[in-house]
């Protein structure tokens, strides 16, 4: 058996990850359907809404009691948020919560600054914002943020760990709407940088969308509600790891160039032209 060469991990910060797929808790049917999935997605790190509100189910069980929080990584993150203030309070629960707990991810945070309620879609001046301020109280900020390429160089500018354009609106299953601009801000981002970590969060829909992602270039994905909310989120967990690692595998492997016209795969040398005979 063919042994390839080992993939460099994923590094954001402190946090050193093998799998390049993250994946949220929120929208599952039961809290032990969660469990399974999270399990099947080989995920490393688990993302969490950590309003008060959000760690309890209906029947008032916590979250975290669901979660191995010895086996993943929890990356907090301020969903919900709808100015600068909510989110640095927010953020700065988590952080005291995972350190009650002992969990590695008290040391960052996925900032999400709402612009409103309909399109969920990022305030990119208070982003900016709360970006620079959470840095500046010692968070690694994971930044979710439109696909604009100049919001993005400046997050990264502000001090963001990592930066995570939307493929297209949170929870909408669209895909990536607009390639071109993951593209663009893949070269702001890697420019001098090239190991600088870009990660596509939201609007994922299925497999392929993940797996054009990593062909793309990012870095990894952060999904939710394409597992949660699947048919069989059993399954599509591990169609989701699939993709993730095969989309991987394309970008390193290189692939072939587009051509307008046919390209033979079989040799041309030695074709019998011919009857024998």
């Amino acid at each position: 058996m063919t042994v390839l060469p080992a993939d460099k991990p994923l590094v954001l910060g402190n946090h050193t990850l093998t799998s390049r797929l993250i994946v949220g808790t929120g929208k599952y049917s039961t809290l032990e359907l969660m469990q399974q999935c999270l399990e099947a997605s080989g995920s490393e790190v688990i993302t969490v809404a950590v309003r008060r509100e959000r760690l309890l189910d209906a029947s008032g069980r916590n979250i975290l009691d669901y979660i191995d929080l010895k086996k993943y990584t929890i990356l907090p993150n301020t969903a919900g948020c709808f100015n600068v203030e909510d989110a640095v309070r927010v953020a700065r629960l988590g952080r005291e919560i995972l350190r009650g707990l002992e969990n590695p991810g008290a040391d960052w945070v996925k900032l999400e600054v709402l612009a409103d309620t309909r399109t969920l879609l990022p305030d990119p001046v208070a982003t900016v914002e709360g970006c620079r301020e959470l840095v500046a109280d010692g968070f690694q900020v994971l930044c979710y943020t439109s696909d604009d390429p100049i919001t993005a160089r400046r997050l990264k500018q502000a001090g963001a760990t990592s930066v995570m354009p939307a493929g297209s609106p949170i929870g909408s299953g669209q895909g990536i709407l607009n390639p071109n601009n993951i593209r663009i801000c893949l070269e702001y981002l890697k420019e001098n940088d090239p190991d600088y970590p870009v990660i596509v969060d939201a609007g994922v829909g299925t497999a392929s969308d993940v797996a054009f992602a990593m062909e793309l270039g990012c870095d990894g994905v952060l999904l939710n509600t394409a597992i949660a909310s699947a048919k069989d989120p059993l399954r599509m967990s591990v169609a989701m790891k699939s993709a993730c690692e095969a989309g991987r595998h394309a970008l390193l492997a290189g692939r072939i160039p587009k051509k307008l016209y046919a390209t033979a795969s079989s040799p041309t040398e030695g074709v019998i032209t011919r009857a024998l005979g």
